[in-house]
């Protein structure tokens, strides 16, 4: 069985335990770099042709925005090859109770009938909200199982779980 790990990660400021902080990688990439590891899954990141603003707030109500109007922005590249894997890891920051949209801005370029979608993600307390319902109406014909959430905070600590959780999908 074939997979692949497809993930949006945010770098530098962050929102964590109460605090901003600045991250030189994100939360999310090292879950995913764990995901690889463990199931020896190619990875592929999720990079926007406008990137977010580096102020967190300014980010959020971007997101915020995006969110409301159902946007899809451009990416930088759509080259993973979806197709060619059983499995797809879909990895991002719960932004505003769902993923990022530019993470469905991919996924919706695909036929991903009869795969497996696995979405994991990082937040400070909100869990996978309503991401797994939202993967389910844009990968209509996927299974998509329940999710791996993450505390940002806690990422450092996770490899194990990010570990145990993904190789069940492969």
């Amino acid at each position: 069985m074939s997979a692949i790990v497809v993930y949006y990660s945010r770098t530098g400021q962050n929102y964590r335990n109460g605090s901003i902080v600045e991250l030189k990688k994100g939360n999310t990439e090292r879950v995913a770099e764990y995901i690889a590891q463990a199931t020896g899954a190619e990875l592929f990141q999720i990079e926007t042709v406008e990137p977010y603003p580096v102020d967190y707030m300014e980010c959020t109500e971007v997101a915020r925005r995006e969110q409301d109007e159902d946007a899809r922005p451009e990416l930088k590249s759509y080259d993973a090859d979806l197709d060619a894997y059983d499995t797809i890891f879909v990895g991002y920051p719960s932004w505003w109770g769902s993923c990022p949209m530019c993470v469905f801005s991919l996924l919706e370029r695909f036929d991903l009938s009869g795969k497996t979608i696995a979405p994991f993600c990082t937040n400070e307390g909100s869990g996978m909200g309503a991401s797994e319902r939202d993967l389910k109406a844009v990968c209509p014909g996927a299974t998509v199982v329940r999710g791996l959430s993450v505390f940002g905070s806690d990422v450092g600590d996770a490899e194990d779980e990010a570990a145990s959780w993904a190789r069940q999908f492969v």
